[in-house]
């Protein structure tokens, strides 16, 4: 090969670099296409009413125009179970009976048979609570020397001997209003209730239950 030839050659292949090296727009180009892809547009939900607190009897919209509504609740007519008596106070915070000339003296409240070996006394005052106390005795000995009645029950168990045993409750006074008032429950020794009573005493006064052991 001619000199002058490859003197051309080499000429021509050193100007080609530079020119690529100095052209700075001489990058890898990457042409945008289209896609299928929409922009989400979100889902949309229904206004939800706030509730009206002012205004509780509105009829509910949605509710079938046929269906019985409840009354709302009125606490003065009472649960339906019990009758109610509106302006009547519980016992506890009324008075005992007024004292008339047929209280008075000593109450015989009656007698009856077992063949338990204990029996369970219990009392309590079931008029006005009015601090009524009272002493009880067992065939002459005193058990209980003295006992607030109150609104629960309370008493004694008490081992029968055979044949008669003579219960005695004493009026230590009258409370603070009325007699010394009292109800009276014996049990057998299997829970059961065998007799109940009820006393109006005046103080000093005493009321009596015989239990006869077989």
């Amino acid at each position: 090969m001619k000199p002058f030839l490859v003197f051309a050659i080499c000429v021509f292949s050193t100007a080609s670099l530079f020119s690529q090296i100095e052209d700075p727009n001489n990058t890898v180009r990457f042409e945008s296409s289209e896609n299928n892809f929409e922009d989400p547009t979100g889902l949309e939900l229904p206004a939800i009413k706030t509730p009206n607190l002012t205004k509780p009897n509105e009829p509910d919209k949605y509710s079938d125009p046929g269906e019985e509504q409840p009354e709302p609740l009125d606490i003065t007519k009472g649960d339906g179970l019990l009758e109610y008596k509106s302006g009547k106070a519980p016992k506890y915070f009324t008075k005992d009976k007024a004292v008339t000339k047929d209280i008075g003296g000593n109450q015989y409240l009656g007698d009856f048979t077992t063949s338990s070996g204990m029996v369970n006394v219990q009392y309590r005052d079931h008029e006005y609570v009015d601090g009524d106390q009272i002493r009880v005795f067992v065939n002459e000995d005193i058990v209980q020397s003295r006992i607030t009645l109150g609104g629960g029950f309370r008493g004694f168990k008490l081992p029968l001997q055979s044949g008669i045993n003579r219960v005695e409750f004493l009026a230590l006074n009258q409370g603070s209003s009325g007699p010394n008032t009292a109800e009276l429950h014996v049990y057998d020794d299997e829970g059961k209730l065998v007799s109940a009573y009820e006393w109006n005493l005046l103080t000093g006064d005493k009321a009596t239950v015989i239990i006869v052991k077989e």
